[in-house]
Parts: structure tokens; C-alpha cells; sequence
């Protein structure tokens, strides 16, 4: 199984102030509807068919392909070509199937799974508006459309494989965190700084994985970056989300999960200057 920010096998996540907060129930309510494991999959799956099947009609054409690529794989098209982004799609779909593990993506997997849940949630949705009863046969949602922004919010640890790059969705919170980065590295590099050195002093800075790094740097995909690590399923490694009894928890024993649930329905659906002005408010409540 793959794993994410957050366990994608929980099925029924709760707050403790959804009972008070008619906004917050909605939100919880909405959560509760998405199976994220068959969402993964079909995308994942959709995908790969796709991918393979280009592939098989244009037959080693390389300038409708490479066109193809960069439509339907925006972000991951940059660091890996036609048969590494196949090899990788192989890869995660076989992980994700396999319920034994978890498989931790670095930041070349979580490119190329952003490329692929973005494509199929635009095509689950429009099925939802058009033919709904097509939709219900994913089992995904039943007939409720998926909000990416808000998925990828939840799911993901950051975007840094997106630094540099035009985000294509509000994607708030890690908007805030990539221009930031890319200030600090325009900035080391004004004063002076070769871009290779401003970018390591960022990865510094801000703790940004090595792969995050090369895929900043352009540098090649290698084999090593195609390595899925895995641990097993039984490793309790979404414990330190839900823990209020240690500094991983916020204020009044508020654990890292509820707050990211409390943050998301406060922000979802806000357009970044709206978001900022509630994101703003709560830095402002919470410094008192």
C-alpha cells in the first residue's frame, strides 16, 4: 500500500469538533465518502493504460509523444521519459496492491502521482456532472465530486517537486512554502551565489529532501531515485498524527490530525487571497 501524508486506508476519519461545528461536520461528512484507496488505484491504473497505449500507436514518434507527455504528465514529464514514467506507474500500481507494506514515494514518485490523480479526478468529475451512474462504478464517491486542491492538501507533505513551477491549483498552504524557497534562493543568488549553491543553502533552510533537490537541479533520474522502500503494514506509522501528549500536538491537546482537518475546512474551496486572509487570522489568535 502506498502511504501518504495521512493513512489512505481510513475509512471513517472523525473530529472532535465536528458535533459543535455545522461547517466542520460537512467537511468530516465529505471526507468520509472517498474511498482513497480505489481513487489511487484507478488513477494510477488510468494512467499507465494510457500511457502504454500512446506508446503502442505512435510506435517510437517522438514529437506527438512528447507532446503527449507533457498534457498528460505536466509535472513528471520534466525529470523522466515514456518508459521510466511506464517502469514507475508499474511500480506504484504494485505497490499499492500489495496490503502486506507500505511503500514510501520520494519526490519523483509524489510528481508523478500528482500528474496522475489530477488527470483522472477532471475525468471522475465531469462523469459525476454528466453520468453519474457511471461514476458509481469506481467506487469511489458514489456521485460526489472530488476536490484535488483539498486532496492534495491532506496527502501530500509539500510540493516541492513543484518549486520553480506554475501551480495549477490554489494549493494554499504549499504555495506559501514554495515561494518562500524560491525567494531565499533569488536572493542567495543575487548576492552572489552560483544557482547549484543558493539551492543547497534553500535545502538547508527549509528541509528539503534530496530529491526534492535534484529534481530542482534537473538533474537525470537514476535507479536509485526508482526505489520504492517499504516497511511493513503492521509498523504503526500514522501513530505520531493522532498523539496530544507530546510537542507533535498543538494547542489545548490538539493532535497534527485534527488540526490538519480543522485547517482544510477552514480553507477549502477559498480562492489564495481568501485563504491567506483565514491562514492570516489564525497566526494572528494563535501568537496571544
Amino acid at each position: 500500500m502506498l502511504a501518504f501524508a495521512k493513512d489512505i486506508t481510513q475509512k471513517d476519519p472523525k473530529h472532535p469538533e465536528e458535533g459543535n461545528i455545522a461547517k466542520l461536520k460537512e467537511y468530516m461528512d465529505y471526507q468520509r465518502k472517498i474511498n482513497h484507496e480505489k481513487l489511487i488505484y484507478h488513477s494510477l491504473e488510468h494512467s499507465k493504460s494510457y500511457l502504454q497505449k500512446t506508446i503502442n500507436d505512435l510506435r517510437g514518434d517522438e514529437n506527438p509523444l512528447k507532446g503527449y507527455l507533457e498534457k498528460a504528465f505536466p509535472v513528471s514529464h520534466r525529470y523522466a521519459d515514456s518508459d521510466t514514467l511506464m517502469l514507475m506507474l508499474r511500480k506504484l500500481v504494485n505497490a499499492h496492491n500489495a496490503t502486506n507494506n507500505w511503500y514510501r514515494l520520494n519526490r519523483f514518485y509524489f510528481g508523478l502521482v500528482y500528474d496522475a490523480i489530477n488527470r483522472f479526478v477532471q475525468i471522475y468529475n465531469r462523469l459525476v456532472r454528466e453520468a453519474p451512474e457511471k461514476s458509481e462504478e469506481y467506487g469511489i464517491t458514489g456521485r460526489m465530486e472530488i476536490d484535488f486542491d483539498d486532496w492534495v492538501r491532506l496527502y501530500f507533505h509539500d510540493l516541492d517537486f513543484m518549486i520553480g513551477q506554475t501551480l495549477p491549483h490554489v494549493h494554499f498552504t504549499f504555495r506559501r512554502r514554495n515561494r518562500a524557497i524560491e525567494s531565499f534562493i533569488q536572493k542567495e543568488m543575487d548576492s552572489g551565489k552560483s544557482r547549484p549553491d543558493a539551492i543547497n543553502e534553500a535545502s538547508k533552510e527549509f528541509n528539503m529532501e534530496d530529491d526534492a533537490v535534484k529534481i530542482l537541479l534537473n538533474t537525470a533520474i537514476d535507479q536509485k531515485d526508482l526505489e520504492l522502500f517499504y516497511t511493513s503494514r503492521e509498523n504503526l506509522i500514522y501513530e505520531f498524527l493522532y498523539d496530544v501528549g507530546s510537542e507533535e500536538g498543538f494547542l489545548d491537546g490538539e493532535s497534527l490530525i485534527d488540526h490538519s482537518y480543522f485547517l482544510a475546512h477552514q480553507i477549502k474551496g477559498l480562492s489564495e487571497e481568501e485563504a491567506e486572509s483565514v491562514v492570516s487570522e489564525i497566526e494572528r489568535l494563535s501568537k496571544h
